[in-house]
């Protein structure tokens, strides 16, 4: 995967907002107001990789099986974010259902309200 097939994977996602509050060599993708996704244009080292919401049970079983899965970069909890390498060994398709992921656990910690208008659903 390259940055720009990331980039349409996040913009993919229903009702995805691109913004850059950190500056615009940083790309953040939010749903109902509530960050899912970061990258940076110019990563350091030039390796890119997306910081992604996680569950933390997932979390220890995806950092112990792909090098390509690390702590979250500047993310505050260590166990909710990762970052994912995108051309180490994460396969493209992991990637993109951890760009699902990581949108579902932000829905979750939605108000139920929040919850319903996000999936289409009426109360």
């Amino acid at each position: 995967m390259n940055i720009e097939e990331l980039r349409n994977h996040c913009l993919a996602v229903k009702d995805a907002e691109e913004c850059t509050p950190f500056g615009e060599d940083v790309l953040v993708y939010k749903v109902m107001n509530k960050m899912f996704a970061f990258f940076s244009l110019n990563p350091k080292d030039n390796e890119h990789f997306v910081v992604l919401k996680c569950d933390p049970e997932k979390t220890v079983q995806l950092r112990e099986k792909y090098v390509g899965v690390t702590k979250g970069y500047y993310a505050g909890n260590n166990l909710m974010w990762n970052s994912v390498y995108i051309q180490k060994d994460v396969p493209d398709s992991l990637i993109e259902e951890l760009i699902k992921h990581s949108v579902e656990e932000v829905i979750k910690k939605l108000p139920k309200k929040k919850q319903l208008e996000y999936y289409g659903e009426n109360s």
